[in-house]
Order: C-alpha cells, then structure tokens, then sequence
C-alpha cells in the first residue's frame, strides 16, 4: 500500500512517546526506498492536529514556494510557516516517535489519540476533535457531492 488510509487509535507513553501504526509505518518505509521509517512533523494550518509527511511529499510541497521571489517578505512568510515548525523525526524499532512539545500542544495531545489517513499524508488528533473532524467533513462532502454535477445521485434525481 503506497497510501496512509484507515483511523488508527493509539496513545502517548509515559515518556512522551507514541506508536506509528504498523500500515502507516509500511507506507514510510516504502516511500523511504526501503530505509528507515523517517517522517516530517509538522502542525495543520487548519486543524488542531499534527501532520505526518514523507520527505518526497513534503518536498513536493516546498517546491511550489520556489515560484516566488526568493527576497521577497511573501516568501519569508511562507517559509515561516512551512519550514520553522517541522520536525524530521525517525521511528525507534518498535515504531515509536516522540513529539515534540510544540506539536503536542498544538494539538492538544496527551494519553489516547488517533491517526488519521489522508491517502499522501496521515494526521494525529485527540479522539474528541477526530470524531468531529470526520462528521463534519462527512457533512460537507455530501453536500459537495449534491451540488456536483457529474455525481450519481444528483444525475439520478434529474
């Protein structure tokens, strides 16, 4: 499997610790040539969550930062955002990362969490703001799926 899919539940250890779950840790293996299961950490600029990117997608984000006037603040701004608070970090060989305080309170995390598939990256919540987070984008997708003219279901009710 080349994606993260699937919500996975888990836990922070007393050591501040937390287990990649094993299908996630197959993905970043593969998507590491086979190397370690290396992942980027960094906070969602949406959600109160923490998000998981393999290097190759998350250089492939970065790369469109290089369309902008490398001297300019509009460039500085989204380097900021993108680079100053992710974190690399490597899997331990049971598959435990640590998170670093920042992240961990940014998504106010401690003891049960839950990973999130989002086919190229993976999201790490509280189980409270998962469950919202799933309902209320279940919510919003039937509605964009209602007022998309090439769904089934708009197309059969004609």
């Amino acid at each position: 499997m080349t994606m993260f899919l699937g919500t996975h539940p888990s836990r922070i250890d007393s050591k501040g610790r937390l287990s990649i779950p094993a299908p996630f840790r197959a993905v970043l293996k593969q998507k590491n040539a086979g190397e370690d299961a290396s992942v980027i950490l960094r906070p969602s600029h949406l959600h109160a969550c923490v998000e998981g990117w393999t290097a190759d997608t998350f250089s492939t984000l970065s790369e469109s930062l290089m369309e902008h006037d490398p001297f300019s603040s509009e460039f500085e701004d989204l380097s900021v955002s993108l680079y100053a608070d992710a974190y690399p970090v490597n899997c331990d060989p049971e598959g435990r990362i640590s998170l670093p305080k920042s992240l961990k309170q940014h998504a106010s995390l401690a003891g049960a969490i839950v990973f999130m598939g989002l086919g190229r990256i993976f999201q790490i919540w509280s189980p409270e703001a998962a469950e919202k987070r799933r309902q209320d984008a279940r919510k919003r997708s039937k509605k964009i799926g209602q007022l998309s003219p090439s769904h089934p279901q708009k197309e059969a009710r004609g």
